[in-house]
């Protein structure tokens, strides 16, 4: 019983204070640069972080519009011009901007590129 409490509060303590978020976040990054010193990178994107959240100046995201459509592109095999939703959902998961419990409307259409980007960019926003 005492350690289901103690999963529960963990759970709820990662939830709070957006954990899962800000470790996507960054492994997102890591992957992205490949930056020659990882822990040094994660130490200047986290005083980076709490900068932007101490002043209120909006963070600057490592995607611009052409590294989305990178992105888009690999899962884009087929080259069709779409990605399905489950692709969709698990690459605003791997960039960080959709938490793995959050609820996405599945509406059976695959996603086009320009509804993509506007959806990451929104996100992006957002942050």
């Amino acid at each position: 019983m005492e350690t289901r409490s103690r999963e529960l509060q963990a759970a709820e303590y990662l939830e709070k204070h957006r954990i899962k978020e800000l470790v996507g976040y960054l492994t997102s990054a890591l992957l992205f640069f490949r930056p020659e010193k990882p822990r040094e990178y994660l130490i200047s994107l986290l005083e980076r972080l709490r900068i932007a959240k101490v002043t209120g100046v909006a963070f600057p995201f490592f995607m611009d519009n052409s590294n989305i459509v990178s992105m888009f592109e690999m899962m884009d095999s087929s080259n069709r011009g779409t990605i399905s939703f489950v692709q969709y959902k698990e690459a605003l998961k791997t960039l960080g901007l959709c938490t793995e419990d959050e609820d996405l409307e599945d509406d059976g259409h695959r996603i086009t590129l320009d509804q993509f980007k506007d959806e990451v960019n929104k996100r992006i926003t957002e942050i």
